[in-house]
């Protein structure tokens, strides 16, 4: 089928595309199918020293220079001439359009082709050697976790794609009785580094929103830098993680102490990410697979053109709530939706095959759509059937793999619905506070949305040499070597519809006495404007919620005094914000917008489908896993009349539980993998 694929796009290709001379044939066409095939095969050991030593960058261009070059000699092979040049490229192109077109005709995934190198070299070891590909020395299979994480996908939103037939790997799994579908509880900050904290490190409660203010440093910390992460993560690192020993992280915020890790945010820009076999070669199967990249090219341009559309569709049809969705939005859509999640497929199923005792991905795709378009409009939905897909080839991979794989899939969030906070108050809440200080000149920070920048600023960093990552991020430095007119007044920092607000020339975190001695009816007043559903503060009787025209008290007893603010915010809303209010660097004011009847809610920076607080759906993240499993009583807490697992903390310490099930910990408490030695097949001597 591939050769059959192959020698259809080069055909089209070549009779589509001037310049070329020569006379040739369909049976020099299959000559020259055949000689990409076989050039490929010859070209990627010879090419690995260089990756090897280069890393990321290195493996990238000698993977284009591969691919160009493969391609040429094989139309050369079959009379066709054409020296170097974009004719060439045209070519690469044209040729993988052909051939996406053909394998989806013939019935096949398209996104199989990402893999469909590395699944045909192991069936190839498995039949010359007379072994599975799963067990190599006539030792009973051992087992592997695969955690796949779909990021900001809720628990509603994947029934909803199931019932529409979008997502139809999960629900065979779901009908066959293999994998039951659980909810469970994503508390505030429901964002991504908290919940890949608990998860990878028990650590949740270390994450106070997606960005902070840090007293003790002077400075905003952003968890999508990666000189922050690695800074934060440096900070409950134990060498214990989920993932650890020998484990694989792929398009994480944090390691989880794994042995290899690709696009892990806390380790951005470090050498050896792939771990001992070099950190580009991983990179390499997927840069010079023959027209893998020329197919990314392409389909990410087709993705550009459909989100331009998808905007102008919401704007001519006056979709309610909408923002606008221009600028480098339809770019990183293309970067994550395609380049990323293609990526991220190719090298989850290299660490599969390798036989990698625990690996877990994070892909984006849909979370960063849901973020302009709405988290239940079509084109989300679309996103959900993309990763299902993915769900798919990875089964695919497994047949083949290094071990018998048990899969769990997961999100980190879910999203709510609503017009941003700035559309219903008409102004930012950095303009709000510093109204209410009667300052409106206050120097002052607030963090600009780049939370869609995470998956890149994660790429991008393996390209970039080592280096140590900078103390600080914009112009304040520590506390001792400034004064306390160097330090803006006053900080913002959104987390979705969470915001904290933070006055850094105060050394420690003010409470409302102190609040009202500064600047009398701040609190009242930020809790009585229209896009605010309650504003938590610190006083002497504790953590208090204040709401429009009510207060409860968070601690000591919860009572409730007037109207009670938190009706609206779900059933644990008061244990919620206490712990969120309680957590290390939160804001002096930690802010939650309003929650409609309907479930809207509204997001502190620009976006229409957001998370972070509480509302709407956010808050009901899922998680799929073996039926023959089970999810721990003593790990879940009361949600409504349901028990749930609570928090990424618990969630985390389940998939630990699970972990030692298999086998792959000794227990709980030591966190201790047995090893299993594997060799990845493509790195044993001969097999090329």
């Amino acid at each position: 089928m591939a050769t059959v694929t192959t020698a259809l796009g080069l055909g089209v290709a070549v009779a589509l595309v001037d310049g070329w001379t020569g006379s040739w044939s369909v049976l020099g066409i299959v000559v020259a199918a055949v000689a990409v095939g076989v050039g490929d095969f010859v070209l990627q050991p010879v090419l690995r020293p260089l990756a090897r030593a280069g890393g990321v960058a290195a493996a990238l261009v000698v993977g284009l220079v591969a691919q160009v070059a493969v391609v040429v000699v094989a139309l050369w092979l079959a009379g066709v001439h054409r020296g170097w040049g974009w004719d060439t490229l045209v070519v690469l192109v044209v040729a993988a359009v052909v051939m996406a077109a053909g394998r989806w005709l013939a019935g096949s995934r398209d996104r199989d082709y990402v893999v469909g190198d590395l699944v045909r070299r192991a069936r190839r070891h498995a039949a010359r050697t007379g072994t599975t590909a799963k067990s190599t020395d006539g030792t009973d299979e051992p087992a592997g976790l695969l955690v796949v994480m779909l990021d900001g996908v809720a628990r509603p939103v994947l029934d909803q794609a199931i019932e529409a037939g979008l997502a139809p790997r999960v629900q065979r799994w779901l009908s066959d009785g293999s994998h039951e579908l659980a909810s469970w509880w994503a508390q505030p900050p429901s964002s991504t580094p908290a919940t890949q904290a608990g998860l990878l490190h028990g650590a949740a409660d270390r994450i106070p929103g997606f960005r902070w203010w840090d007293r003790a440093q002077g400075r905003l910390v952003v968890t999508n830098h990666p000189g922050d992460a690695a800074a934060v993560e440096q900070t409950f690192a134990d060498g214990r993680g989920l993932l650890s020993p020998g484990g694989t992280a792929v398009s994480l915020m944090f390691s989880g102490d794994s042995e290899r890790s690709f696009m892990v945010m806390s380790r951005g820009g470090a050498r050896g990410q792939g771990g001992g076999f070099g950190p580009g070669i991983p990179y390499l199967r997927f840069f010079a697979s023959p027209f893998l990249f020329a197919r990314v090219l392409t389909l990410a341009v087709g993705e550009v053109v459909k989100e331009v559309y998808q905007g102008w569709r919401q704007r001519v049809n006056d979709v309610r709530p909408r923002i606008g969705r221009g600028g480098w939005h339809p770019v990183l859509r293309a970067v994550t939706n395609v380049a990323l999640r293609d990526l991220n497929t190719s090298l989850v199923a290299d660490a599969m095959v390798r036989g990698d005792p625990v690996i877990m991905v994070d892909y984006v795709d849909y979370d960063v759509v849901a973020h302009f378009s709405g988290p239940t409009r079509p084109e989300a939905l679309r996103c959900v059937e993309g990763l299902d897909g993915v769900l798919a080839t990875l089964t695919t991979v497994a047949e083949v793999a290094g071990r018998r794989y048990e899969t769990v899939v997961c999100s980190d969030h879910g999203q709510g619905l609503g017009p941003t906070f700035e559309q219903v108050e008409g102004r930012s809440l950095l303009d709000v506070v510093r109204e209410l200080m009667a300052e409106p000149q206050a120097p002052a920070v607030a963090s600009v949305p780049n939370e869609d920048w995470g998956p890149v600023n994660a790429l991008l960093a393996g390209f970039r040499s080592p280096k140590r990552p900078p103390p600080f991020h914009g112009r304040w430095a520590a506390p001792d070597q400034l004064g306390d007119d160097d330090l803006p007044e006053v900080v913002v920092g959104a987390s979705g519809n969470l915001a904290g607000v933070w006055f850094p020339r105060h050394p420690q975190r003010l409470t409302l006495d102190g609040l009202e001695e500064h600047w009398p009816g701040l609190v009242a007043g930020l809790a009585a404007r229209p896009g605010v559903g309650v504003v938590v503060v610190d006083s002497a009787r504790g953590l208090i919620a204040v709401g429009a025209s009510g207060v409860v008290v968070l601690e000591h007893g919860g009572r409730v005094e007037g109207d009670d603010p938190l009706s609206l915010l779900g059933p644990r809303a008061a244990a919620d914000l206490a712990r969120a209010g309680r957590l290390p660097c939160a804001g002096d004011l930690v802010v939650v917008s309003a929650v409609s009847q309907r479930g809207y809610v509204h997001a502190f920076e620009g976006q229409v489908g957001s998370h972070g607080g509480l509302g709407g759906d956010q808050n009901e993240a899922f998680v799929l896993y073996p039926t023959r499993w089970s999810v721990d009583d003593d790990l879940c807490g009361d949600v409504g009349t349901q028990r749930w697992l609570v928090g990424a903390d618990a969630l985390g310490s389940q998939l630990r539980r699970w972990a030692g099930n298999i086998g792959l910990r000794q227990d709980s408490s030591t966190r201790s993998f047995t090893d299993h030695q594997i060799v990845h097949p493509d790195e044993r001597s001969g097999d090329q």
